[in-house]
């Protein structure tokens, strides 16, 4: 299978040659860079921004493991099972939960520095889902951040690892057979390799991150565009659960007219005992759920969204001010800062919330080994459904779950090198040039796109608000081929790919979401209320038509 479909571009002007490209530099991208190397195979890292600047560095609350006392894999499986509401894939469950504690312990040995007591324990806290303390944290409330530190230093002293930043991934190359023979990417800036070019590659890792920035509020950082998982799509590639976006249920408030990347203030401070609370200062999630404020996501923003709705009001409040000064300094240095530049100081005052899109359940469609529908081409980390989070995501288990299946294709690459199955490959010229064109919007359409699906298509749902965001979703790419067969076209650049990726992601996660006919998880409908075993307890799978549009077919029941 040839790909079809290519974003608008120039024409390749230089070429580069590795065994094994990563597209992403967070948790999952580097952790299978430092792998393959370890198997002998040559290793090129493409990130869009600096390589310590994906979505990795933004997690504050950390990475769930059972690592504590008392604690077992099994019982990390059971609450992973219960946030995905029926949806998850329990072998890759297991797979996760079970291998999840020597991975961090191998993180560990990377360099990352955990948060320890006065004994050298790791110390562990709770978030919502989660029965027990096995969240480990670093930093207090930065372990995105050292998680990244240690990586990135790891990457930095392998000379075997070449880097190449600022780049945006545009699409595919495959040889003959259809199998993964690198791909075609832009640089910005000015250097030795800079606009467009090419990279061969015996096989190709997308750790792209999320597609955060398909919505007008969101903790994904700008970079967050869909990209991996538009590339996918137009290589042919199936992708799954588009329509489960997770809306973390406490993000800074910063008003209504506020866009773009917000500040998370994180579980954990919840974990902690903070309490959520209305303008009157009323504990409205006490009788919602046995587990109180550390309900699973999907269940606190939709009380906190339907809060705002009964009283009218724009925000919830999430009050930590029994902490005292010394633990908001010491347990949450990032949060406090944050607020604080705000104008809000948590200490003295509880802090306005709202949820915000922040993590992407569903994605490229693998198996546990990290394989795509397309041989040759993985995918893991956000970018990836792996089916370990089903319809919703139990907190903190998206950096383990990075970690976990990016090692996990490292050792098939390792194992497929040394049977002989990854020779060097010979991009199709041919078919790379007969791949039909796709135009592009204008970069303004960004701004479009994520009001359209904002409006339509955010925490709360329906039949109605989706087919209007559908409708201005289906305008949006009308004129954009429009001014192709015009030949006014959109200047093929870093914007305009990206309004590009958003309106792909954002038309094929409409699609799913107008599909399923229940709430479950994260996906709540106001006119399925319910949820829907009998119907809907399968994934919809999400392909490209011959004429470039997403479709969702229904998995076998």
């Amino acid at each position: 299978m040839s790909v079809t479909h290519r974003l608008t571009a120039p024409t390749p002007g230089w070429t580069a040659t590795t065994d094994v490209v990563v597209v992403g530099s967070g948790v999952a991208g580097l952790t299978v860079a430092l792998n393959v190397r370890k198997a002998g195979l040559r290793a090129m890292v493409v990130t869009k921004a600096m390589l310590d600047e994906g979505s990795t560095r933004w997690a504050q609350g950390g990475i769930a493991a059972a690592l504590g006392e008392g604690d077992t894999p099994e019982q990390h499986l059971d609450d992973t099972l219960v946030a995905g509401a029926g949806l998850c894939d329990e072998e890759a469950v297991r797979t996760l939960v079970t291998e999840g504690p020597d991975a961090v312990r191998r993180l560990i040995a990377t360099g990352a520095l955990f948060d320890r007591d006065e004994d050298g324990e790791i110390l562990l806290t709770r978030e919502g889902g989660h029965h027990r303390r096995r969240i480990a944290h670093a930093g207090g409330d930065a372990t995105g951040a050292e998680i990244s530190r240690a990586l990135v230093a790891a990457v930095r002293d392998d000379p075997g690892i070449e880097l190449i930043e600022h780049a945006l991934v545009l699409d595919l190359l495959t040889d003959a057979e259809g199998h993964a023979a690198g791909l075609t990417l832009h640089v910005m800036g000015e250097g030795q390799r800079d606009g467009v070019g090419a990279v061969r590659a015996r096989a190709v890792v997308l750790a792209t991150g999320g597609m955060g920035q398909v919505f007008s509020a969101t903790t994904n950082p700008a970079v967050s565009t869909g990209d991996g998982v538009a590339l996918a799509l137009r290589a042919g590639a199936a992708v799954t659960d588009l329509e489960f976006v997770q809306f973390h249920p406490t993000v800074l408030w910063l008003g209504p007219d506020a866009e773009g990347q917000q500040p998370l203030v994180s579980e954990a401070v919840r974990g902690e005992g903070a309490y959520l609370v209305d303008a009157d200062g009323v504990r409205f999630m006490v009788g919602q759920h046995e587990l109180a404020e550390l309900a699973p996501r999907d269940i606190v923003a939709k009380a906190i969204t339907r809060r705002m709705q009964e009283q009218g009001a724009e925000h919830m409040f999430l009050d930590g001010r029994h902490f005292g000064a010394e633990m908001w300094e010491h347990r949450f240095p990032t949060i406090l800062a944050s607020c604080r530049a705000h104008g809000i100081d948590p200490v003295t005052a509880p802090i306005p919330v709202a949820p915000a899109a922040h993590y992407a359940s569903g994605g490229v469609r693998t198996d546990r080994l990290g394989r795509t529908s397309v041989p040759g081409l993985y995918a893991c980390g956000e970018v990836a459904c792996t089916g370990v989070h089903g319809a919703n995501r139990l907190a903190s288990n998206s950096l383990l779950e990075g970690l976990v299946f990016a090692e996990r294709i490292a050792a098939d690459l390792a194992e497929r090198h040394r049977a002989g199955e990854l020779p060097e490959r010979t991009v199709d010229v041919a078919a790379a040039r007969a791949a039909q064109p796709v135009p592009l919007p204008p970069s303004e359409a960004r701004a479009e796109i994520q009001r359209l699906m904002s409006r339509g298509a955010g925490v709360l749902r329906s039949a109605v608000s989706m087919a209007d965001s559908a409708a201005g979703l289906a305008l949006l790419a009308e004129q954009a081929h429009a001014h192709m067969a015009e030949e006014k076209p959109a200047d093929p650049r870093v914007e305009t790919w990206e309004a590009a990726n958003l309106l792909l992601v954002a038309t094929a996660l409409v699609a799913a979401a107008a599909q399923r006919e229940e709430t479950r998880g994260c996906h709540w409908r106001e006119d399925f209320p319910e949820r829907d075993d009998a119907h809907w307890r399968r994934h919809l799978i999400t392909t490209l038509t011959a004429s470039g549009d997403p479709v969702s077919t229904p998995e076998e029941q």
